[in-house]
């Protein structure tokens, strides 16, 4: 039993409650690590942490290209512990240990990418209508920035955040789930290491309503990045909108992912069980929509069932498993519930449709993966999410209805496209209503390119340069010369 403690201003601490609460691994149902169980007298001293080193001279008076290098020298520390960072988030997640070893070693890339980009976000002179004015605009950190992260890929969806935060010169207090904390102070271990001053970075931990709620509402916090669920992310919309806090939302998806009838078989068969399955279903990207052209769906659907159904489920850290327990018992719960839905509403159940057992293990929480056709979009198991190993297939006749179908819904994360025509590929791919949309490939994202979503799917950007400007409002200077001549204006300020 690991006893964590929380990480505020440099310095390792229990709650201020003294309280605790146990993580458990998802794959044994075993008590592996104490949490401490934060309050907002916790969510108090980080904000004030951060909020003073945000002012600091040991951070404050970094350059851009110095605080660049530091936040590149956190990304090669992370590489260099990769594999014990996955191996414990598997043991609070329960998620394939080759996944998340891929995720820990990709992660170094974010701050090379936003570390190298912080001296290279420029500001502008604009011409201006009045003499002898010199006009210029800058980028500016906002200050203390909160980072909400949920239990499904906890570190790589924090680094998301915490590279171009860090790059743009705020300060961070970082509330994970709490389901999946360990991790995350582990990670704040590592930024010891890379020499961030104290209070850069907090890790606070507990539950929402006591940690996350004083966190998002506290007057010092300027900027929230948060990815979960929609109601958690519309409270934090909400009060947010009281101070005027920017925020960015990244919650839920209910992804169409779109086959048409001169794709490439093989390939897309493989894509919509990567699209579905890899991390048993519990990603907002999820292709849980599966829409085949009527001249297709019959071979499509039994060659799908035929491959899904020799799946191994098992122990996340065996190299031959293929399909992980759910990360925590609510969703686990949650998950058999919409699929006893799905029947009741009239879907035929063609593949799993229930808890699985794995054997020598009775406490792992599994679910098969699981195959539904004759779905009608209109039905609960089509329009919500449900974060599982759970497949909607759906027919289609043709391009207008395809996208039609694909845009009949309140989320708009991501969206598939399998077909070996350009022209079929750019029309649909414009006209679909997604952040991102991948033709003949499914759920790949790089830290060049921006994600997000329409709709119920979220606000802002993350990854990209789109992504370091959510963290850098722009202002502007309106110098008059007066008396004193241009060229001298000019010279103090390249001075």
């Amino acid at each position: 039993m690991h006893n964590y403690q929380i990480y505020i201003n440099g310095q390792w601490r229990d709650s201020a409650s003294g309280n605790s609460f146990d993580s458990l691994n998802p794959y044994t149902g075993e008590s592996w690590a104490s949490i401490p169980q934060c309050n907002a007298a916790d969510v108090e001293a980080a904000v004030d942490a951060a909020n003073t080193a945000f002012e600091s001279e040991a951070w404050r008076g970094l350059t851009a290209t110095a605080r660049g290098k530091m936040v590149k020298r956190f990304g090669q520390v992370l590489l260099d512990n990769a594999e014990k960072l996955a191996a414990i988030e598997v043991r609070d997640n329960g998620k394939l240990y080759s996944e998340v070893l891929n995720q820990c070693r990709y992660m170094t890339e974010w701050f090379e990418y936003f570390g190298g980009l912080a001296d290279k976000v420029e500001g502008t002179v604009p011409p201006i209508d009045k003499p002898k004015v010199l006009n210029y605009t800058r980028y500016e950190p906002l200050g203390v920035c909160a980072c909400i992260t949920p239990w499904n890929s906890p570190l790589l969806l924090l680094v998301w955040k915490l590279a171009p935060a860090l790059a743009a010169g705020n300060t961070v207090v970082i509330k994970p789930s709490e389901y999946t904390s360990a991790s995350t102070l582990e990670l704040a271990k590592l930024s010891e290491l890379a020499g961030f001053p104290p209070g850069v970075i907090n890790v606070v931990t507990g539950y929402s309503s006591e940690v996350g709620e004083p966190l998002v509402s506290h007057k010092k916090v300027r900027k929230i990045a948060f990815t979960g669920g929609e109601e958690g992310g519309r409270q934090v919309n909400i009060s947010a909108a009281s101070d005027f806090k920017k925020v960015t939302l990244e919650l839920g998806g209910k992804s169409a992912n779109i086959v048409f009838d001169d794709a490439d078989l093989d390939q897309a068969v493989d894509g919509a069980i990567s699209g579905i399955f890899a991390a048993s279903g519990q990603t907002c990207i999820a292709g849980s929509r599966l829409l085949l052209q009527d001249t297709i769906h019959d071979e499509f659907l039994e060659r799908l069932v035929d491959m899904s159904s020799i799946a191994k489920l098992g122990d996340p850290m065996s190299e031959d498993t293929q399909i992980a327990p759910i990360a925590n018992e609510l969703q686990y719960k949650k998950i058999l519930k919409y699929i006893d839905i799905a029947k009741a509403e009239g879907a035929k159940c063609v593949l799993g449709g229930g808890s699985a057992t794995v054997e020598g293990n009775h406490e792992g929480l599994f679910v098969l993966p699981t195959i539904f056709s004759d779905v009608d979009n209109s039905m609960r198991i089509a329009q919500e999410e449900v974060f599982g190993p759970v497949l909607s297939v759906i027919r289609f006749k043709d391009e207008d209805e395809a996208v039609s179908i694909a845009n009949d819904i309140d989320y708009g994360l991501a969206a598939g496209v399998w077909t070996k025509s350009l022209n079929r590929a750019v029309n649909v791919s414009e006209r679909l209503q997604a952040g991102t949309v991948w033709v003949n490939t499914y759920r790949s994202t790089s830290y060049t390119s921006p994600f997000g979503g329409y709709k119920s799917s979220g606000l802002g950007r993350e990854n990209g340069q789109q992504a370091i400007k959510e963290y850098l409002p722009v202002s502007y200077t309106h110098l008059r010369a007066h008396e004193t001549p241009e060229h001298l204006v000019c010279r103090l300020l390249l001075e």
